[in-house]
């Protein structure tokens, strides 16, 4: 069978290595994909959001199945295009349609759905320029720190998290009436600060069944001990360590269950993955948010983790019979470190020639923001790779990583050397 992978990082390298270990595929495309994906598959450059584009390549190239990777194709409705269009509705999708992917292309509309299916989450009200007023009375309520998000999708950069009263009020400001996030801040939900930490549990459904795949911690910040300004994610490590059987079981009962309940109450096909953001405090799981995708770098270290052939998970999920699929996960440790540009993510040069990651030992490179230019690999992205690898434990996970990107090189490279610090 063919398939066609939708996306170009990190998560669709990750994504295309473990589909290539089934026996049922015959060619794998990646559209638009990256230097790591052209070694495997064939890369084609449409935008995934262009879906004429996408219904062309997919006749043309006799594709029977299409995984999405990013949230924008979700979020615009490519699974509602193929099932409207006659030549494309015998397709499986991977990845819900556009009621679905309202849980990450609203915040407001996967606050009212938590609250309504009584899924753990922090207190919140939304608002727009019209009540203001009313949001600056319910800033007040709240003490600090003060969680600002903006409503729609704003490639990752709209949470701000203020420790002055009058600085959030004036953000608020900014995003309502100034659209400092464009559209996607006309509305801005406003939540109390959750306490704890942060994990990720990724869920995949066929709508009516479920498989719990690894859980997973990454790390946002560019500066080390979590510091400096949010990026799209530095590292992450799998499994969790306090993530331990007691808690992912309350995160089962009070939160995936729940969930997946939910969308068939409301009339909701689901048929994907949910990437599912957690506060624990005290051993008590709370929801920041839904997404609904994998997670990037999180699949670097979720997808190789599992045992089982993806492929036939995804068959699973388009045939709604996942239950009947076999699920198996290794107990090793993977991390993850990504390299990233000078200057990320702030403004940074692309172009860069990269070498050494062709024969790393211990590890596997996954490609995110990386190009062919002459024959030769270059950066083309603010996260460049992903530098994924084993261990009984997280140090000698992280041992091997560090030791590969020695070998790695590119003009101003960047990348943490404290991942999975606060674990260890």
């Amino acid at each position: 069978m063919n398939v066609l992978i939708l996306g170009s990082g990190g998560r669709e390298h990750a994504f295309a290595i473990k589909l290539l270990e089934s026996k049922k595929i015959n060619q794998l495309f990646v559209a638009p994909g990256n230097a790591g994906t052209d070694k495997i598959a064939k890369n084609i450059n449409i935008n995934p959001t262009d879906f004429d584009a996408v219904k062309k390549l997919v006749l043309e190239s006799d594709i029977k199945m299409v995984v999405v990777g990013p949230e924008a194709p979700l979020v615009a409705g490519v699974h509602d295009f193929f099932l409207a269009d006659n030549e494309l509705k015998n397709i499986p999708v991977i990845g819900p349609k556009k009621d679905g992917a309202l849980l990450e292309g609203s915040k407001d509309f996967s606050k009212q759905f938590m609250q309504k299916h009584g899924v753990p989450t922090a207190r919140y009200q939304s608002f727009t320029k019209e009540n203001l007023q009313d949001g600056f009375a319910f800033l007040e309520t709240l003490a600090p720190p003060f969680v600002l998000k903006a409503d729609g999708l704003a490639a990752g950069k709209g949470v701000l998290i203020l420790n002055s009263l009058e600085e959030a009020k004036t953000e608020l400001e900014e995003m309502v009436s100034n659209q400092k996030f464009g559209e996607a801040s006309s509305t801005v939900v406003i939540e109390e600060f959750l306490k704890g930490i942060e994990l990720s549990v990724f869920v995949l459904t066929d709508g009516k069944n479920y498989k719990i795949l690894p859980s997973a911690k990454d790390y946002k910040r560019i500066g080390e001990g979590d510091t400096g300004l949010n990026t799209g994610g530095m590292g992450a490590i799998s499994p969790v360590p306090f993530a331990d059987k007691a808690f992912l079981d309350k995160v089962e009962e009070l939160v995936v269950k729940p969930t997946i309940n939910g969308l068939q109450k409301d009339g909701i096909d689901y048929r994907g993955f949910i990437f599912i953001g957690l506060m624990n405090d005290n051993g008590n799981p709370s929801v920041v948010e839904y997404n609904v995708r994998m997670g990037d770098p999180e699949t670097e270290v979720v997808l190789p983790r599992i045992n089982s052939d993806l492929f036939e998970l995804f068959e699973g999920v388009a045939n709604q019979n996942l239950n009947e699929k076999s699920f198996s996960v290794t107990h090793k440790t993977a991390t993850t470190v990504m390299l990233v540009s000078g200057g990320y993510p702030e403004a940074y040069q692309k172009g860069k020639e990269m070498t050494g990651f062709d024969n790393l030992e211990d590890s596997i490179a996954f490609h995110a923001g990386t190009t062919l230019k002459d024959g030769k690999v270059v950066t083309s992205g603010g996260r460049v790779m992903a530098v994924t690898s084993f261990g009984d434990t997280i140090e000698e996970a992280l041992a091997k990583s560090y030791k590969s990107i020695d070998k790695i090189h590119f003009d101003q490279m960047n990348y943490r050397k404290d991942i999975g610090f606060d674990l260890v």
